[in-house]
């Protein structure tokens, strides 16, 4: 029987203090709220129960983030995708910003099982005065495990209305995609890393943004083995990092390093990663 589960997590700003209020229907809900960083930075881990996705399943979560407010979301594991009878899996997440508050929406990756169908859908809203940082992270296999990316299919869509879309499909018999020097080129792990801003950021701040995630590239550090990895700012409310690897470790490792001078530089906050990415 297939799970359907709902999240509605709000961030409310009270005084100095940043608080989350959430209400949940099914296996989906977040854990205490912490404040390793003080009381304006709310920390939430959300978690599945159930820990993946089959054919049928739909997690629906709703962030919304009030004038004020500070919230940060990540995971205690991937977002497994299982193997599919027939039907699509779901992940829809929806997320509003308003004036003057910040979130940050930082999951564990994707992670797709061969014979998955599987979509892992993303709507953003920013009102004027917003910001945020987030990452998708996408696995296709467990090359660890020699189980590759065999069989089904992966759909992602990023979508901030009228200003930011990506949407893409990966077929795992998409040999072309999947292997070739224009594609993935073996690769099976995508990454991508964000900056939005619901005012468009001054010239000189996206070129500072951009030139600290530059200077923090593989290639930039002299790493032997750089990843396929690039910044860009294709429009003044958008920064986003995009980086491929043949697994996840060395593409988180690059995510955090930016993660962490991109919020410096925003916001003078430190890097400190969540206490769960590291238990």
């Amino acid at each position: 029987m297939p799970w359907h589960a709902r999240l509605d997590l709000d961030y409310h700003h009270d005084g100095a203090r940043s608080i989350a209020r959430f209400r949940h229907e099914g296996p989906l809900r977040v854990l205490q709220s912490l404040y390793p960083e003080g009381p304006d930075i709310c920390h939430n881990v959300l978690v599945h129960p159930p820990s993946g996705l089959v054919g049928g399943d739909t997690l629906s979560i709703r962030v919304q983030a009030a004038a004020g407010s500070h919230g940060l979301i990540t995971t205690p594991g991937a977002t497994r995708f299982y193997r599919s009878e027939g039907e699509v899996a779901l992940q829809h997440t929806r997320i509003r910003v308003d004036a003057g508050a910040r979130l940050e929406w930082l999951p564990l990756e994707a992670l797709c099982y061969s014979g998955c169908l599987a979509e892992n859908r993303l709507e953003l809203e920013l009102a004027p005065g917003a910001e945020m940082i987030g990452w998708d992270v996408t696995a296709l296999g467990l090359p660890h495990a020699h189980k590759p990316f065999g069989a089904g299919h992966f759909q992602q869509h990023i979508e901030w209305p009228g200003v930011w879309l990506e949407r893409g499909r990966i077929a795992a018999d998409d040999a072309r995609l999947l292997d070739g020097p224009l594609g993935l080129a073996g690769h099976r792990c995508l990454a991508s890393l964000f900056i939005l801003s619901g005012t468009p950021l001054a010239r000189a701040r996206r070129e500072r943004l951009l030139e600290l995630a530059r200077a923090l590239l593989p290639e930039a550090r002299g790493e032997a083995s750089p990843l396929p990895a690039g910044v860009t700012s294709p429009q003044p409310q958008v920064i986003v990092l995009r980086a491929l690897a043949p697994v996840v470790e060395p593409a988180f490792a690059l995510l955090r390093r930016v993660w962490s001078a991109w919020r410096q530089q925003l916001w003078q906050r430190g890097g400190d990663s969540p206490r769960i990415w590291n238990t």
